[in-house]
Protein backbone atom coordinates (compact mmCIF):
# COMPACT_ATOMS: atom_id res chain seq x y z
CA UNK A 1 0.00 0.00 0.00
CA UNK A 2 1.44 3.19 -1.32
CA UNK A 3 1.53 6.04 1.84
CA UNK A 4 1.55 9.62 -0.15
CA UNK A 5 3.15 12.28 1.44
CA UNK A 6 1.66 14.77 3.78
CA UNK A 7 0.97 18.72 2.64
CA UNK A 8 2.84 21.21 4.91
CA UNK A 9 -0.38 22.55 5.90
CA UNK A 10 -1.34 19.77 7.36
CA UNK A 11 1.76 19.33 9.68
CA UNK A 12 1.05 22.70 10.65
CA UNK A 13 -2.09 22.05 11.51
CA UNK A 14 -1.38 18.71 13.44
CA UNK A 15 1.37 20.65 15.54
CA UNK A 16 -0.60 23.28 16.14
CA UNK A 17 -3.06 20.99 17.74
CA UNK A 18 -0.55 19.01 19.92
CA UNK A 19 0.60 22.94 21.02
CA UNK A 20 -2.91 24.07 22.06
CA UNK A 21 -4.54 20.81 22.79
CA UNK A 22 -8.13 22.25 21.40
CA UNK A 23 -9.28 22.13 17.75
CA UNK A 24 -10.74 25.62 18.16
CA UNK A 25 -7.34 27.42 19.62
CA UNK A 26 -5.22 25.35 17.34
CA UNK A 27 -7.87 26.63 14.32
CA UNK A 28 -7.36 30.22 15.77
CA UNK A 29 -3.12 30.02 15.59
CA UNK A 30 -3.19 28.66 12.12
CA UNK A 31 -5.58 31.15 10.90
CA UNK A 32 -8.61 28.76 9.31
CA UNK A 33 -11.86 27.85 10.64
CA UNK A 34 -12.00 25.01 13.27
CA UNK A 35 -13.58 22.80 10.16
CA UNK A 36 -10.83 23.54 8.06
CA UNK A 37 -8.39 22.34 10.64
CA UNK A 38 -10.35 19.34 11.28
CA UNK A 39 -10.71 18.26 7.92
CA UNK A 40 -6.86 18.67 7.37
CA UNK A 41 -6.35 16.21 10.04
CA UNK A 42 -8.65 13.47 8.91
CA UNK A 43 -7.20 13.68 5.51
CA UNK A 44 -4.13 13.48 7.00
CA UNK A 45 -4.84 10.26 8.63
CA UNK A 46 -6.67 9.30 5.71
CA UNK A 47 -3.39 9.88 3.36
CA UNK A 48 -1.66 7.93 6.25
CA UNK A 49 -3.87 5.08 7.03
CA UNK A 50 -3.59 6.07 10.86
CA UNK A 51 -5.05 7.21 13.40
CA UNK A 52 -3.16 10.07 14.87
CA UNK A 53 -5.52 11.48 17.49
CA UNK A 54 -8.32 10.50 19.55
CA UNK A 55 -10.91 12.64 19.48
CA UNK A 56 -13.42 13.10 22.60
CA UNK A 57 -16.01 15.90 23.77
CA UNK A 58 -13.78 17.43 26.50
CA UNK A 59 -10.12 16.28 25.52
CA UNK A 60 -7.85 15.72 22.62
CA UNK A 61 -5.77 12.84 23.14
CA UNK A 62 -2.60 11.90 20.45
CA UNK A 63 -1.71 8.12 19.90
CA UNK A 64 1.75 7.31 20.69
CA UNK A 65 2.39 7.29 16.40
CA UNK A 66 0.95 10.34 16.34
CA UNK A 67 3.06 12.02 18.72
CA UNK A 68 6.21 10.29 17.03
CA UNK A 69 4.50 11.98 13.92
CA UNK A 70 4.50 15.41 15.44
CA UNK A 71 7.94 15.22 16.44
CA UNK A 72 8.86 14.42 12.90
CA UNK A 73 6.38 17.79 11.86
CA UNK A 74 7.75 20.10 13.75
CA UNK A 75 11.57 18.83 12.27
CA UNK A 76 10.00 18.82 8.79
CA UNK A 77 8.32 22.41 9.79
CA UNK A 78 11.91 24.11 11.03
CA UNK A 79 13.47 22.84 7.40
CA UNK A 80 10.67 24.11 5.40
CA UNK A 81 11.39 27.48 7.21
CA UNK A 82 15.11 27.26 6.87
CA UNK A 83 13.89 27.19 2.93
CA UNK A 84 12.49 30.11 2.85
CA UNK A 85 15.10 31.76 4.83
CA UNK A 86 17.37 30.55 2.67
CA UNK A 87 15.59 32.73 0.10
CA UNK A 88 15.06 35.80 2.01
CA UNK A 89 18.42 36.10 3.06
CA UNK A 90 20.16 36.51 -0.30
CA UNK A 91 17.89 39.55 -0.75
CA UNK A 92 18.18 42.63 1.36
CA UNK A 93 19.72 42.41 4.93
CA UNK A 94 16.95 42.78 7.64
CA UNK A 95 13.94 43.06 5.06
CA UNK A 96 10.97 41.40 5.30
CA UNK A 97 9.56 39.30 8.12
CA UNK A 98 11.70 38.63 11.33
CA UNK A 99 9.86 37.21 14.62
CA UNK A 100 11.76 38.01 17.40
CA UNK A 101 10.97 36.49 20.88
CA UNK A 102 11.36 38.77 23.94
CA UNK A 103 11.48 37.75 27.99
CA UNK A 104 8.85 39.89 30.33
CA UNK A 105 12.19 41.02 32.00
CA UNK A 106 13.35 42.86 29.07
CA UNK A 107 10.45 43.68 26.83
CA UNK A 108 8.85 46.78 28.73
CA UNK A 109 12.17 48.41 29.53
CA UNK A 110 14.25 47.52 26.16
CA UNK A 111 11.06 47.91 23.68
CA UNK A 112 9.81 51.42 23.95
CA UNK A 113 13.27 52.53 23.07
CA UNK A 114 14.77 49.91 20.95
CA UNK A 115 11.68 50.02 18.45
CA UNK A 116 11.32 53.78 16.52
CA UNK A 117 14.97 53.53 16.00
CA UNK A 118 15.01 50.23 14.18
CA UNK A 119 11.89 51.50 12.38
CA UNK A 120 14.02 54.34 11.51
CA UNK A 121 17.14 52.43 10.40
CA UNK A 122 15.36 49.56 8.96
CA UNK A 123 11.93 50.41 7.48
CA UNK A 124 11.59 47.43 5.16
CA UNK A 125 11.82 44.84 8.29
CA UNK A 126 8.56 43.68 9.55
CA UNK A 127 8.84 43.07 13.17
CA UNK A 128 7.13 40.88 15.02
CA UNK A 129 7.33 40.23 18.61
CA UNK A 130 6.45 37.69 20.91
CA UNK A 131 6.92 38.40 24.97
CA UNK A 132 7.77 35.10 26.49
CA UNK A 133 10.05 33.12 29.65
CA UNK A 134 12.95 32.01 28.86
CA UNK A 135 12.04 28.63 28.38
CA UNK A 136 8.82 29.13 26.35
CA UNK A 137 10.89 31.19 23.66
CA UNK A 138 13.50 28.92 23.47
CA UNK A 139 11.16 26.21 22.40
CA UNK A 140 9.39 28.41 20.12
CA UNK A 141 12.55 28.92 18.87
CA UNK A 142 13.23 25.52 17.67
CA UNK A 143 9.87 24.60 16.68
CA UNK A 144 10.80 27.43 14.34
CA UNK A 145 8.39 30.12 15.47
CA UNK A 146 10.97 32.47 16.66
CA UNK A 147 13.52 33.33 14.24
CA UNK A 148 15.89 34.95 16.94
CA UNK A 149 15.31 35.50 21.16
CA UNK A 150 16.48 38.54 23.24
CA UNK A 151 17.51 36.45 26.16
CA UNK A 152 19.15 37.02 29.44
CA UNK A 153 22.11 34.94 29.96
CA UNK A 154 23.12 32.31 31.50
CA UNK A 155 19.94 30.38 30.22
CA UNK A 156 20.31 26.85 28.39
CA UNK A 157 18.55 27.12 25.33
CA UNK A 158 20.14 24.20 23.11
CA UNK A 159 22.05 24.31 19.97
CA UNK A 160 22.03 28.07 19.34
CA UNK A 161 24.26 31.19 18.18
CA UNK A 162 24.71 33.97 20.37
CA UNK A 163 25.40 37.75 19.70
CA UNK A 164 25.89 39.14 23.30
CA UNK A 165 24.91 42.80 23.77
CA UNK A 166 25.57 44.53 26.81
CA UNK A 167 25.51 43.58 31.13
CA UNK A 168 22.96 44.55 32.93
CA UNK A 169 23.82 45.24 36.34
CA UNK A 170 22.27 43.71 39.54
CA UNK A 171 20.30 46.41 42.34
CA UNK A 172 19.06 45.40 45.62
CA UNK A 173 15.57 47.57 46.16
CA UNK A 174 15.01 48.31 49.76
CA UNK A 175 11.89 50.10 51.22
CA UNK A 176 12.10 53.84 51.64
CA UNK A 177 14.98 54.23 54.67
CA UNK A 178 15.49 50.58 54.99
CA UNK A 179 18.71 50.27 52.78
CA UNK A 180 22.14 49.98 54.50
CA UNK A 181 25.12 51.50 54.21
CA UNK A 182 27.50 52.13 51.59
CA UNK A 183 27.95 52.23 48.04
CA UNK A 184 26.81 48.47 47.58
CA UNK A 185 24.90 45.81 48.90
CA UNK A 186 26.74 42.50 50.61
CA UNK A 187 25.19 39.25 49.83
CA UNK A 188 25.47 38.50 53.36
CA UNK A 189 23.40 41.75 54.55
CA UNK A 190 20.10 40.74 52.39
CA UNK A 191 17.31 39.09 54.65
CA UNK A 192 16.15 35.78 53.42
CA UNK A 193 12.54 36.76 55.23
CA UNK A 194 12.06 39.52 53.69
CA UNK A 195 12.84 38.70 49.93
CA UNK A 196 10.40 38.88 46.81
CA UNK A 197 11.17 37.18 44.24
CA UNK A 198 9.60 36.41 40.64
CA UNK A 199 7.32 33.12 39.71
CA UNK A 200 9.78 30.25 38.43
CA UNK A 201 10.09 30.20 34.88
CA UNK A 202 11.53 34.18 35.12
CA UNK A 203 15.46 33.79 34.60
CA UNK A 204 15.89 36.56 35.88
CA UNK A 205 15.30 34.87 39.19
CA UNK A 206 17.80 32.94 39.18
CA UNK A 207 20.51 34.70 38.04
CA UNK A 208 19.94 36.86 40.92
CA UNK A 209 20.01 33.86 42.78
CA UNK A 210 23.35 32.53 41.74
CA UNK A 211 24.63 36.15 42.05
CA UNK A 212 24.20 35.96 46.16
CA UNK A 213 25.08 31.95 45.84
CA UNK A 214 22.52 31.63 48.67
CA UNK A 215 20.15 28.62 48.09
CA UNK A 216 18.12 29.70 50.83
CA UNK A 217 16.87 32.78 49.50
CA UNK A 218 14.48 30.69 47.31
CA UNK A 219 13.68 28.90 50.10
CA UNK A 220 12.49 31.61 52.21
CA UNK A 221 11.22 34.40 49.80
CA UNK A 222 8.10 35.84 51.46
CA UNK A 223 6.49 36.19 48.36
CA UNK A 224 6.44 35.66 44.46
CA UNK A 225 5.27 38.12 42.50
CA UNK A 226 4.19 38.15 38.40
CA UNK A 227 6.31 40.56 37.34
CA UNK A 228 9.09 43.60 38.64
CA UNK A 229 6.16 45.88 38.23
CA UNK A 230 4.46 44.02 41.00
CA UNK A 231 7.53 44.02 42.68
CA UNK A 232 8.57 46.82 43.16
CA UNK A 233 4.88 48.07 44.34
CA UNK A 234 4.93 45.41 47.12
CA UNK A 235 8.63 47.02 48.35
CA UNK A 236 7.47 50.49 48.20
CA UNK A 237 4.74 49.67 50.53
CA UNK A 238 7.53 47.66 52.86
CA UNK A 239 6.31 44.21 52.45
CA UNK A 240 9.89 43.52 51.48
CA UNK A 241 13.08 44.00 49.27
CA UNK A 242 13.78 42.79 45.91
CA UNK A 243 16.36 42.83 43.24
CA UNK A 244 15.34 45.14 39.92
CA UNK A 245 18.10 45.28 36.95
CA UNK A 246 19.52 48.64 35.44
CA UNK A 247 17.23 48.35 32.57
CA UNK A 248 14.02 48.84 34.25
CA UNK A 249 15.60 51.10 36.65
CA UNK A 250 16.58 53.09 33.65
CA UNK A 251 13.35 52.91 32.14
CA UNK A 252 11.80 54.68 35.18
CA UNK A 253 10.02 51.32 36.70
CA UNK A 254 10.96 53.38 40.15
CA UNK A 255 9.33 56.96 39.12
CA UNK A 256 6.30 57.64 41.33
CA UNK A 257 7.80 55.47 44.49
CA UNK A 258 10.07 55.83 47.73
CA UNK A 259 11.95 52.73 46.50
CA UNK A 260 15.91 52.92 47.70
CA UNK A 261 18.03 51.03 45.47
CA UNK A 262 21.85 49.89 45.85
CA UNK A 263 23.91 47.68 43.29
CA UNK A 264 24.43 44.23 44.51
CA UNK A 265 28.27 43.62 45.20
CA UNK A 266 29.03 40.08 43.69
CA UNK A 267 31.48 38.88 40.95
CA UNK A 268 28.24 37.83 39.30
CA UNK A 269 25.93 40.38 39.99
CA UNK A 270 24.67 41.13 36.52
CA UNK A 271 23.27 39.65 33.53
CA UNK A 272 24.58 39.02 30.34
CA UNK A 273 21.69 40.38 27.45
CA UNK A 274 22.09 38.57 23.98
CA UNK A 275 20.51 37.95 20.93
CA UNK A 276 20.22 34.06 20.15
CA UNK A 277 19.02 32.37 17.24
CA UNK A 278 19.27 28.78 15.78
CA UNK A 279 23.01 27.31 14.85
CA UNK A 280 21.70 26.17 11.87
CA UNK A 281 19.86 29.22 10.46
CA UNK A 282 21.02 30.67 7.16
CA UNK A 283 20.57 34.05 8.16
CA UNK A 284 23.68 34.89 11.01
CA UNK A 285 24.30 37.82 9.12
CA UNK A 286 21.27 39.38 9.83
CA UNK A 287 20.70 38.87 13.06
CA UNK A 288 24.95 39.87 13.57
CA UNK A 289 23.72 42.87 12.06
CA UNK A 290 20.74 43.22 14.36
CA UNK A 291 23.18 42.67 17.23
CA UNK A 292 25.09 45.40 16.06
CA UNK A 293 22.23 48.16 15.97
CA UNK A 294 20.75 47.15 19.29
CA UNK A 295 23.79 47.49 20.87
CA UNK A 296 24.65 50.99 19.35
CA UNK A 297 21.34 52.06 20.19
CA UNK A 298 21.42 50.77 23.77
CA UNK A 299 24.63 52.36 23.88
CA UNK A 300 23.21 55.94 23.04
CA UNK A 301 19.80 55.84 25.20
CA UNK A 302 21.42 53.70 28.40
CA UNK A 303 25.37 54.95 28.53
CA UNK A 304 25.41 53.20 32.12
CA UNK A 305 24.92 49.46 30.25
CA UNK A 306 28.53 47.78 30.32
CA UNK A 307 28.78 47.00 26.95
CA UNK A 308 30.34 43.41 25.65
CA UNK A 309 32.95 42.66 23.21
CA UNK A 310 31.20 42.04 20.32
CA UNK A 311 33.73 39.93 18.76
CA UNK A 312 33.59 37.35 22.21
CA UNK A 313 31.83 34.23 21.49
CA UNK A 314 29.52 33.11 23.81
CA UNK A 315 27.67 30.24 25.40
CA UNK A 316 23.54 30.57 26.22
CA UNK A 317 24.74 28.39 29.31
CA UNK A 318 27.73 29.77 30.97
CA UNK A 319 27.32 32.39 34.13
CA UNK A 320 28.61 35.61 32.70
CA UNK A 321 32.63 36.27 33.81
Amino acid sequence: MSVHPPTIKQLQYLVALREHGHFGKAADACFVTQSTLSAGLRELESLLGVVLVERTRRIVRFTALGERIADKAVRVLCEAEELAEMARAEGKPLHGELRMGVIPTIAPFLLPAMLPRLRSEWPSLKLYLREETSQAACEALHRGQLDCVLLALPFGCGDVDVAPLFDDRLFVAFPHGEAPAGDAVDVGAIDENRMLLLEDGHCLKDHALAACNRPELRAHAAMMGTSLHTLVQMVDNGLGLTFVPSMAIEAGILEGTRVDTKPLRSNHGFRRIALIWRRSSPRENEFQLLASALRHIMRELIPELEAVDPTQRADANLQPA
